[in-house]
C-alpha cells in the first residue's frame, strides 16, 4: 500500500502543524531581511579601461593608446563587444563579457593585460584605471551642500575630506562624486616675457620647484646613544615662503619665483559647474557598488548623512536634491498592495462560491502558509523584494488557492453524499490527489527551462520562474496536508441532498446543453477552435513590441551638447535657458544642471504622483519642442533603457573607412527624421573640433637641436600645466594639493605667445617655438567612437507614440539600410538588441517548457496520448493573451512574455481537472459520454472557482495603478485575457478533444491485441 501523505497529515495534525509553524516564522524572518529593489540584481560582467593624457586630441590617443588597450585585451575569450570613446584627453574602453563570466576574474584579467602594453604607452599619460563596471550605474541620490558664511572652496573640501569620508565607510557605496565646486591648489601663473628676459623656459621652472619642494627620508643614525631617523625637509611652510623660493637662472643667477608671477593659494581652472535652480551649489552624488540594493545602501546613507549633521559646522546644511529610492519604495509598496488585494479578491470569489466560512477560511489559510516559506527560499538564494520576485507571487494567488480549492470542494462534495467531515476528508484526498500533483508539476515544468534561459532574458525571468515554482510547491504541501488536516476537523456534517430532483437537473442545465451540443458536433467545435488560435496568430503584427516600458520614475534626465570649442561659459548660458524653460511646468520640484566643457546634464525632480496633473511622458513630450528652440545646443531627453543607452533606439553602423562610415550616418539621420514617431533623432558622428597645430620643421629642429618631445612638453606644461603625477606638492595639515606652473591666463588667450615659448635646444640654448615650427589653425574630429575594435557611429531616437518593435521594423526598412555602402556594416545595440535576444530565446525556452510538461503528464498518466488532450489548453490561452494586449495597445514585451510563460503553467490545471476525473468515471465503468458529461458538471464549479479567483488576482496589476504600474500592466492583461477565453474553451473543446483521443487510443490497444489482420468489433468503437 502506497504512502498517503494527506490521510497521515489528518491521523497525525501535530508534526505538520509543528513543520508549517516553523517555516512561517522563518518565511517571516526572511521577509523583514529582504533588501528592496526595482528589478533582479544583474551583475554584468564588465571591465573599464580609463586612460588620461591631458592635452591630448582624440586622433593621436586613438592610435597610441585606445587601440593598443583594444589590443591587449581582445585575446581574453568569453568577450561579448568592446566599445572605445576617445575625447579630448581622455580614452575610455568598456570590455562586456558574457554572462556568467566572473566579475572580478575579468577585471584582473584586464589589469594583468594592461599591465604587460604599459611600456608601449605613451610615458606621459596617466595610470591607466581598470575598474569593474555595474548595471545599475549613475547616482541613486544627490545632496546639497548649503552655507551663507563659507566660500566654495571651503565647502568643496568640505565635500572632498570629511563628507565623503563619512559616506564611504557605508555599507555598499562604492564612489561620492562632488558636482560643482573647485579643486584648492597653489596657482603660479608666469609672464611669457619674464621667462624672455631672463632666458628662462616654464618647463625648467616647473622642475626646479618639483626637486626643492618636496620632504625626502634621509637615511637614520645613532645620536647620543639613541637611533634617530633624518628627515630632509624641503617643503615650503607657506605660501609666501613658497614665493621666495631661489630659481636658478641658466647663467648662474638667483631670482625669486615671485618675481616671474604671481603666486597664490587659488584653485584650478573650472571645467565643471552645478546649479541648483540656476543658483550655483556645491552638491554630491552617492554611486552604490554592484551587489548592493538601492533602497538599503540608501538608507544607509540617510542614517549617517542624519549622523554628518551632528558633527558639522552649524552653518553648513545638507540638503537633499532628490532620491531614486523614493520611486522603488512606492513601487515596492504598490506592489505589496497588489499582492494583498489579489489575496483579498481571490478570497471574497471563493466565499461567493462556497457560502461557507469555515471553507474558505481553510482556503484562506492556504495563502500565507505557501507564500511566506516562500520569502525564506528567495533569502537562501539571494534574492530582493523586486518586481519580478513580488509579481511573482501577486500573480501565483490565484494559482496558490487552486489546488486548496480542488481539495475543499471535493470534500463538499464527498459531504453531501452523506459522509462525515473526516471521512470525506480521506476519502476526498484520494480522489484529486493525482490531479493537484499534475497541476503543480506543469507549473515547476515550465520554469525549468525558461528560468535558466541564459542572457539578460534569463537573468529576468529566473527570480520569477523559481519563485513561482517554490510558491506552488508549498502550495501543494499546504493542499495535500493543511488542507485535509483542517477539513477533517473544522467543516461540519451537511443535510445529504436528494439527487436527480428535477432542480438538481436543471442547476447547470446550460453548460450541460452546451457541453451535449459540441459531443453531437465534433467537427464544428474542433474547427472553431482550431479558427480561434489561427485567427489570434493573425493579431501579433496589430500588437506592439517593446521591452520594458520605463514608466513613470518622476526623475527626467536631459542631455545638452554644444559644438565642440564651445567654454564652459557657453554650456552654462544654455544649461540656464533650458533650466528656465523646464521649470515652467508646475510639475517640476527642482532642476539640478551639472555642466561640463560644451555638455550638460539636467535632471528634473518632478512632483510626486499624486501632486501632479500629468505624467513624465506627457511632461517630456510638452517640453521638447520649447527646448528645441533654443539655437545652437542638440537637447534631448535621455532614456532609462536597460542597455545602458541614452535613447530608446539606437542603430549602430561601424567600419574601417571613416569617410564611408559618416556618410551613411549622416544619410541614415535625414531618413530618420522623416519617421513621425521619431523624436530627438541625432548621430554621433563627431563634429569638427577646432585646434592649434603645431608642426615641426624636420630641418630646423634638427639644426638646433630641438626634438618633438620637448616642443609637446613645453607647449603643454606652459598652458595646461604638468601631468597630475609630477605636479609638485604643497603641504596643509591635513593633506597635500597640487602646485601648478603655468603661463598666465591672460597669455595664453594670446596664440603669440604660443609662437614665442622658449623650448630646449642644443648646448642649453633656449629657441623660440616658431623658429622650428609652423603654428596654424586646424581642425580635428571631437570624439571617435569605436566598436569591436572599428570606428562606429550611432544614429539614435527617441520614441514618441510608437514601440520600439514598431519602430525597429520602420527603420530597417529605410533606404539608407538597403543596402548600406560597401565596408558599413549594421551592428544589433541597445534595447532592440535586447528584445531581439528576448524573442529568440523565449521561443527556444517555451518549446521546452511544453516538452517538460508533456513528459511529466506523460509519466504521471502512464500515457502518451491523454497528455496531449490536456495540453490544448495552451493553444487556447494564447488568443486571450494577444487579443488583450490588442484591446489595451499594450507592447508584447518582457512583462507580456513573462505572463504568457506563467499562462502555460497554470491554464492546464482545468483540462487536468477534467481529465483526470473523466478518467475516474470511466475506470467506474460509465460510458465515455456520460463520463464526460458528469466530469464536466461535477469539476465545472472548482474550475469557475478556481479560474475567476485566478483572473480577480490580476485585476489590481492589470489596471496599472500606483507607482512603476505601468510597466506591469502588460503581464496583469496577458494573464487575465488569456486564462479567460482558455477557460471558456477548455470546458467545451477537451472533453470533445478526448472523444478522438480516447477512442484513437482504443483503436491502437486493440490492434496491437489482435495485431493488424484483424478488426475490432463495432462494439468497442461505439463510443
Amino acid at each position: 500500500m502506497s504512502f498517503n501523505l494527506s490521510a497521515w497529515s489528518i491521523r497525525r495534525p501535530v508534526p505538520t502543524i509543528v513543520l508549517f509553524l516553523f517555516l512561517t516564522v522563518v518565511g517571516w524572518f526572511s521577509f523583514t531581511q529582504l533588501g528592496i529593489d526595482i528589478n533582479p540584481n544583474i551583475d554584468i560582467p564588465a571591465v573599464t579601461v580609463t586612460v588620461t593624457q591631458p592635452g591630448a586630441g582624440p586622433t593621436e590617443l586613438e592610435f597610441q593608446v585606445t587601440k593598443p588597450v583594444e589590443d591587449a585585451v581582445a585575446g581574453l575569450g568569453n568577450i561579448d563587444n568592446i566599445v572605445s570613446t576617445v575625447n579630448d584627453g581622455v580614452s575610455t574602453t568598456v570590455i562586456n563579457f558574457d554572462l556568467g563570466v566572473d566579475s572580478d576574474r575579468a577585471t584582473n584579467d584586464v589589469r594583468n593585460a594592461i599591465s604587460q602594453i604599459r611600456q608601449n604607452l605613451p610615458q606621459d599619460i596617466n595610470e591607466p584605471i581598470v575598474q569593474r563596471l555595474e548595471f545599475a550605474g549613475g547616482s541613486i541620490m544627490t545632496y546639497a551642500v548649503v552655507s551663507e558664511q563659507r566660500s566654495v572652496e571651503e565647502l568643496s573640501n568640505l565635500v572632498d575630506e570629511n563628507i565623503s569620508r563619512a559616506l564611504l565607510s557605508v555599507r555598499g557605496v562604492a564612489e561620492i562624486r562632488r558636482d560643482g565646486g573647485v579643486d584648492r591648489e597653489i596657482r603660479v601663473d608666469i609672464e611669457p616675457s619674464r621667462l624672455q628676459a631672463l632666458g628662462i623656459t616654464a618647463t625648467q621652472v616647473n622642475e626646479q620647484i618639483r626637486t626643492f619642494n618636496v620632504n625626502l627620508p634621509g637615511g637614520r643614525t645613532e645620536v647620543g646613544g639613541s637611533e634617530q631617523s633624518i628627515r630632509t625637509l624641503g617643503s615650503a611652510a607657506t605660501v609666501k615662503d613658497l614665493q621666495n623660493y631661489q630659481i636658478v637662472l641658466p647663467n648662474g643667477s638667483f631670482v625669486p619665483l615671485s618675481s616671474l608671477g604671481t603666486v597664490e593659494d587659488s584653485s584650478a581652472e573650472p571645467r565643471t559647474a552645478a546649479y541648483l535652480n540656476n543658483q550655483p551649489v556645491v552638491a554630491f552624488s552617492v554611486l552604490r557598488s554592484t551587489g548592493t540594493t538601492l533602497v538599503t545602501v540608501e538608507e544607509g546613507v540617510t542614517k549617517a548623512v542624519e549622523q554628518l549633521r551632528k558633527t558639522l559646522p552649524g552653518d553648513v546644511k545638507l540638503e537633499l536634491i532628490f532620491t531614486r529610492g523614493d520611486f522603488i519604495r512606492q513601487s515596492y509598496e504598490n506592489t505589496v498592495d497588489d499582492l494583498v488585494q489579489a489575496s483579498a479578491l481571490a478570497v471574497i470569489t471563493i466565499l461567493v462560491f462556497l457560502r461557507d466560512w469555515r471553507a474558505t477560511l481553510i482556503t484562506a489559510i492556504a495563502l500565507p502558509l505557501s507564500i511566506l516559506p516562500t520569502f525564506a527560499v528567495q533569502y537562501a538564494l539571494g534574492y530582493t523584494l523586486n518586481n519580478m520576485t513580488l509579481l511573482a507571487l501577486a500573480l501565483a494567488v490565484g494559482n496558490l488557492v487552486d489546488d486548496t480549492v480542488v481539495e475543499v470542494e471535493n470534500m463538499e462534495r464527498h459531504m453531501a453524499m452523506g459522509k462525515t467531515p473526516r471521512q470525506a476528508a480521506f476519502d476526498s484526498s484520494a480522489e484529486v490527489g493525482l490531479a493537484v500533483l499534475a497541476s503543480a508539476a506543469t507549473i515547476i515544468a515550465v520554469f525549468l527551462p525558461v528560468a535558466f534561459m541564459g542572457g539578460i532574458p534569463g537573468q529576468f525571468f529566473q527570480p520569477f520562474g523559481v519563485t513561482v515554482a517554490v510558491s506552488t510547491i508549498f502550495s501543494t504541501l499546504v493542499a495535500r496536508t493543511i488542507t485535509p488536516m483542517l477539513g477533517a476537523n473544522l467543516l461540519k456534517q451537511k443535510e445529504v441532498k436528494r439527487q436527480n430532483t428535477p432542480r438538481s437537473r436543471q442547476r447547470f442545465q446550460p453548460y450541460r446543453q452546451l457541453l451535449s451540443w459540441a459531443l453531437r458536433h465534433r467537427l464544428t467545435t474542433i474547427s472553431i477552435a482550431i479558427a480561434f488560435f489561427i485567427g489570434s496568430l493573425a493579431l501579433i503584427p496589430l500588437i506592439p513590441k517593446g521591452f520594458i516600458d520605463n514608466g513613470d520614475l518622476g526623475i527626467s534626465t536631459v542631455a545638452i551638447e554644444l559644438p565642440p570649442g564651445s567654454t564652459l561659459a557657453d554650456t552654462s548660458n544654455v544649461a540656464k535657458q533650458a533650466t528656465n524653460i523646464l521649470r515652467q511646468s508646475p510639475a517640476v520640484q527642482n532642476v539640478l544642471a551639472t555642466q561640463e566643457v560644451d555638455t550638460a546634464t539636467l535632471n528634473v525632480n518632478l512632483k510626486p504622483k499624486e501632486e501632479r496633473e500629468i505624467s513624465q511622458a506627457e511632461y517630456e513630450q510638452t517640453m521638447r519642442p520649447r527646448l528645441q528652440k533654443i539655437p545652437g545646443a542638440r537637447i534631448s531627453f535621455q532614456s532609462q533603457g536597460a542597455a545602458g543607452s541614452s535613447k530608446d533606439l539606437t542603430v549602430l553602423l561601424k567600419s574601417e573607412d571613416p569617410q564611408a562610415l559618416n556618410q551613411a550616418a549622416d544619410n541614415l539621420e535625414k531618413q530618420m527624421r522623416t519617421l513621425p514617431n521619431l523624436v530627438e533623432v541625432a548621430s554621433t558622428a563627431s563634429l569638427v573640433k577646432p585646434e592649434i597645430l603645431i608642426v615641426p620643421n624636420p630641418a630646423r629642429a634638427a639644426d638646433l637641436g630641438v626634438t618633438v618631445q620637448s616642443i609637446a612638453r613645453t607647449a603643454s606644461l606652459a598652458t595646461i600645466g604638468d601631468n597630475e603625477a609630477n605636479l609638485a606638492k604643497f603641504n596643509l595639515s591635513d593633506r597635500q594639493i597640487p602646485i601648478r606652473v603655468q603661463i598666465a591666463e591672460q597669455a595664453r588667450e594670446d596664440i603669440n605667445t604660443l609662437r614665442n615659448l622658449r623650448v630646449p635646444g642644443a648646448n642649453n640654448t633656449l629657441v623660440p617655438l616658431v623658429a622650428v615650427a609652423d603654428i596654424r589653425y586646424g581642425s580635428g574630429p571631437a570624439e571617435i567612437n569605436r566598436y569591436d575594435r572599428s570606428r562606429q557611429v550611432s544614429v539614435e531616437a527617441n520614441l514618441q507614440g510608437i514601440a520600439l518593435g514598431d519602430a525597429v521594423e520602420a527603420v530597417d526598412k529605410l533606404p539608407a539600410l538597403n543596402p548600406l555602402p560597401p565596408g558599413v556594416v549594421r551592428q544589433s545595440a541597445g534595447d532592440a538588441e535586447i528584445m531581439q535576444e528576448i524573442f529568440g530565446r523565449f521561443g527556444i525556452a517555451l518549446a521546452l517548457a511544453v516538452m517538460c510538461i508533456y513528459a511529466i503528464l506523460v509519466l504521471l498518466y502512464n500515457s502518451f496520448l491523454h497528455p496531449v488532450t490536456i495540453m490544448v489548453a495552451l493553444p487556447l490561452s494564447l488568443g486571450g493573451a494577444l487579443l488583450g494586449l490588442m484591446v489595451a495597445q499594450k507592447a508584447l514585451g518582457l512583462y507580456a512574455l513573462i505572463g504568457i510563460v506563467l499562462l502555460m503553467g497554470i491554464v492546464t490545471k482545468n483540462s487536468i481537472l477534467l481529465v483526470d476525473y473523466t478518467l475516474l468515471n470511466l475506470e467506474e465503468g460509465k460510458t465515455q459520454r456520460q463520463a464526460l458529461l458528469e466530469a464536466g458538471i461535477s469539476r465545472l464549479r472548482p474550475i469557475l472557482m478556481t479560474s475567476l479567483a485566478t483572473v480577480a488576482g490580476t485585476i489590481p496589476l492589470a489596471l496599472g495603478l500606483g507607482a512603476g504600474a505601468e510597466v506591469r500592466s502588460p503581464m496583469g492583461i496577458a494573464i487575465m485575457g488569456g486564462f479567460t477565453t482558455s477557460t471558456l474553451l477548455t470546458l467545451v473543446v477537451v472533453p470533445v478533444l478526448f472523444t478522438y483521443i480516447d477512442n484513437l487510443q482504443k483503436w491502437l490497444v486493440g490492434l496491437l491485441k489482435r495485431g493488424w489482420k484483424g478488426k475490432p468489433k463495432q462494439k468497442q468503437l461505439a463510443e
